[in-house]
């Protein structure tokens, strides 16, 4: 297989090549480790996922597109294709928010990768190292797409997971096929086609957001046999003239590093830069969560006690989590609550935590929760850091005159403030407890730490299906 390309070669057939010449001994120790906390993190949160309504109405769509089929659909019986399951299974993961995220360009990158191979793993035989080089491929792609110019996304209604993670599914299936570096090629330029994440529904909290893990999976998998089968797509996906920028970001001043692409592949992980999340909420949330929860504890401080909190946030925090206030303190749906500072601030000191069971429509509610969202506000700081940290910081203001200003400079979850393995257990342990029992829970883990050494990388979803 030819493995190099011409200099001056299209960017999607630079990483097919990066990508058709990868090997598990190319991969950092750490990138493995992280990866496979990461296939942990996304079973558990996929069978949390199944549970909820928005599961329940996943579930009986891919019965009635695609019933039938060798690939399961986690969380009980049904089997499908292997693109459906890959969808079901991705958007079980996203649905409670819960999913880890890339720092720079908050792409949920891993919950389409993780489902997209475990499905494929079920149609053929994949060993455990197989499918850690392909999430991890999955991973590093969606994540370089997406900081070619990040935080410039959201503010125009696009969602990095539903526009960039389809590329990366493309390569991560198509390593998985065997395509050689034209056919990936084509692959990415076919997703192309499919990239879309319009976020309409944060104006109203419809769910469809939690849908474009899995339709980053489908199609990114669709994307892959499809050019396994001889059908083309553009290789100049995203610097062509009507590719992924051009047409997304039609405004000049946008500045678009292509160079994050392809620079340093294989030498430079940028999925290193993400975080796991300890809160189904959106990320930019945590540090302040995370502040706010510890202001409780350590001060025994109660609604009441409140006058005043005072975030100062990075601007392009505003478009995602801060406005429009009416909507953001007092939410329409359980899925709006997640992306809403105000409000979740205030649900998170009424209730005391922030959990996988948080957000419920008794608390949307709570006529103490909604009054004490009103008295949260935002400034913007412009010595914030850009996309690539998530620093949060509060200013609280008590009736009996106690101030308290704090700040958390990195989110926990992140490399520099990172989740404990006994705090991702725990996670892990809790969003697969309805579904199964402990010693099934014990088996996955156990089978996920010992990865690299499985022949077979299915046995881990037969046993998330008790099959």
């Amino acid at each position: 297989m030819n493995q190099s390309v011409a200099a001056g070669a299209p960017l999607a057939s630079e990483v097919a090549a990066w990508v058709a010449g990868l090997s598990y001994a190319d991969l950092p120790d750490d990138v493995v480790a992280t990866t496979k906390l990461r296939v942990l993190d996304v079973m558990g949160l996929s069978l949390a996922g199944s549970a909820t309504p928005l599961g329940h109405s996943v579930r009986a769509a891919v019965r009635a597109m695609a019933p039938g089929g060798p690939s399961h659909v986690w969380g009980g019986g049904d089997r499908t294709a292997a693109p459906f399951a890959a969808f079901a299974n991705a958007s079980f993961a996203q649905a409670l928010e819960f999913d880890d995220t890339h720092n720079e360009s908050i792409v949920h990158m891993s919950s389409p990768s993780v489902a997209s191979a475990l499905a494929l793993a079920e149609t053929r035989r994949i060993s455990g190292r197989e499918l850690i080089v392909a999430v991890a491929v999955g991973n590093e792609i969606a994540c370089r797409i997406g900081s070619v110019a990040p935080g410039t996304f959201h503010r125009r209604g696009f969602h990095p997971t539903g526009l960039f993670s389809p590329f990366g599914i493309a390569y991560a299936a198509g390593k998985l096929l065997g395509l050689d570096v034209g056919a990936l090629a084509w692959a990415a330029g076919i997703a192309g086609s499919t990239a879309a994440g319009l976020l309409e529904c944060w104006v109203d909290g419809t769910q469809s957001k939690f849908l474009h893990s899995g339709f980053a999976a489908q199609n990114g998998m669709a994307a892959a046999l499809l050019a396994q089968a001889g059908a083309s797509g553009p290789p100049r996906i995203f610097e062509g003239r009507f590719g992924l920028f051009a047409s997304h970001l039609q405004d000049a001043a946008v500045v678009k590093n292509f160079a994050r692409i392809t620079d340093g592949l294989g030498t430079r992980w940028d999925s290193r830069n993400s975080s796991f999340k300890p809160f189904p909420a959106a990320h930019v949330l945590h540090p302040y969560i995370d502040l706010l929860l510890r202001l409780r504890a350590e001060h025994a401080i109660t609604p009441a006690d409140v006058v005043s909190i005072e975030c100062p946030v990075a601007e392009f925090n505003v478009s995602i989590v801060c406005e429009p206030v009416a909507e953001k303190t007092a939410p329409a749906t359980e899925a709006h609550c997640r992306v809403c500072l105000q409000y979740t601030l205030a649900e998170a000191l009424v209730r005391g935590e922030l959990g996988r069971t948080a957000y419920t429509d008794a608390n949307r509610t709570d006529p103490e929760i909604l009054a004490l969202a009103k008295r949260v506000t935002y400034r913007v700081d412009p010595d914030f850091p850009p996309p690539g940290r998530f620093k949060g910081a509060l200013t609280m203001r008590l009736a009996d005159g106690r101030v308290f200003d704090v700040v958390e400079e990195y989110n926990r979850g992140s490399a520099e403030n990172p989740m404990t393995m006994e705090e991702l257990r725990a996670k892990f342990d809790d969003n697969a407890g309805g579904a199964l029992d402990a010693s099934a829970r014990d088996l996955i883990a156990q089978g996920i730490a010992s990865l690299e050494t499985l022949d077979d990388a299915g046995a881990l979803v037969r046993l998330a299906c008790r099959v």
